[in-house]
């Protein structure tokens, strides 16, 4: 009962506050549930009264209206583990050649398993062997033909491509080469995911996950990850094993909260920590660290 009057008495003297608590930024964020143009306890009541609110966003106002860490919703961690060397594929900035064609798929059904893909995105499938197993999967590339450069998002995966060769969507392939062309010369590099720049990374579980078998993906990371790793019982981190359809899966994860140590393509490591075991394969949930540039 205590901290119950406790939580009402600080929401209520944030709202009786002469400033509001958020008010600049709300249409960068989704908190101002009651669409009055500031974000306060009031908020909070009209979440709970809807039942489409998760429970991951209801604690990320809470976190907020009380100050916790002194941090807003769009601050996050980012953190700075030693690299490891093991897992450096190549150098930041690496450049790749290879032929372009175009294809119409990639936003829903993509071998990567990305659904839903905004449409904000152009979207491109990558040949087999630089896809590598999932490794490439949600990259973010720089690619470049005659007519232009364009910033594309992996999708998908080209079996029959060779070393180099991406699958350009349809509406994108004609803002880089002309289109009665159909297989043209491309170079591509991958650059830094635009949406890490202000959200941490995040996680999405597969259907059926539960604590005997989970399927768990990595998302909305900066960089391509390369190893996933969770916290066991003994206190020592194990290995997940990757499907080719970017899910690591595991029989001996338990039921959570996880700590996982996740290592991108460049050998940075970051830990996040308190990650709930979630049954709904819909749910996208925010971690609360970033890779560093």
């Amino acid at each position: 009962m205590k901290k119950h009057i406790l939580l009402a008495s600080v929401l209520l003297s944030a709202a009786l506050t002469a400033t509001p608590l958020y008010s600049d930024a709300v249409g960068t964020i989704d908190m101002d549930y009651n669409s009055d143009g500031i974000v306060d306890c009031f908020d909070m009541i009209t979440a709970r009264q809807n039942s489409e609110i998760s429970r991951a966003e209801l604690n990320a106002l809470q976190k907020f209206l009380l100050g916790v860490n002194g941090k807003t919703p769009t601050e996050f961690e980012v953190q700075t583990n030693p690299i490891d060397e093991d897992c450096i594929l190549e150098p930041k900035g690496t450049v790749h050649t290879g032929e372009g064609t175009f294809y119409g798929g990639g936003y829903t059904g993509g071998h990567a398993m990305l659904d839903p893909v905004s449409h904000d995105y152009w979207i491109v499938a990558m040949n087999h062997y630089d896809y590598n197993e999932a490794q490439l999967a949600g990259a973010y590339l720089e690619v470049t033909g005659e007519l232009g450069t364009i910033k594309m998002l992996v999708t998908d995966e080209l079996p029959e491509g060779k070393k180099g060769d991406l699958d350009l969507y349809t509406d994108a392939f004609p803002l880089i080469a002309p289109v009665e062309k159909g297989r043209v010369p491309v170079s591509w590099k991958i650059i830094p995911l635009d949406t890490a720049e202000t959200a941490p990374i995040s996680f999405k579980y597969k259907e059926g996950s539960t604590e005997f078998w989970c399927g768990v993906q990595v998302r909305n990371h900066r960089y391509p990850i390369t190893k996933l790793e969770y916290l066991n019982a003994d206190g020592e981190f194990v290995e997940i094993p990757r499907r080719p359809y970017n899910y690591f899966e595991s029989r001996e994860m338990g039921k959570g909260p996880f700590t996982f140590r996740i290592t991108d393509i460049y050998g940075q490591v970051v830990i996040d920590k308190d990650i709930p075991l979630s049954y709904d394969d819909t749910e996208i949930i925010q971690g609360h660290v970033q890779f560093p540039e």
